[in-house]
């Protein structure tokens, strides 16, 4: 399946995939060094623990 960046570093994910994870509204995003990895990320997430995933500082949440 192909995917495209928009100019605003955007990716649509195809339906066929998405259609996988019905209910997942957050994955974790990572990369292997050669490929973009998505990891779905239980509905526990909270924000605190988003905005640390986003680079924010909350030592408590995650290590």
């Amino acid at each position: 399946m192909l995917a495209k960046k928009t100019v605003k570093n955007q990716i649509t994910l195809p339906k066929a995939v998405v259609g996988r994870f019905a209910g997942v509204d957050y994955f974790e995003v990572s990369t292997d060094g050669t490929a973009i990895v998505l990891a779905w990320v239980s509905a526990r997430l909270n924000r605190t623990s988003l905005h640390e995933s986003r680079g924010g500082s909350n030592n408590s949440i995650r290590s």
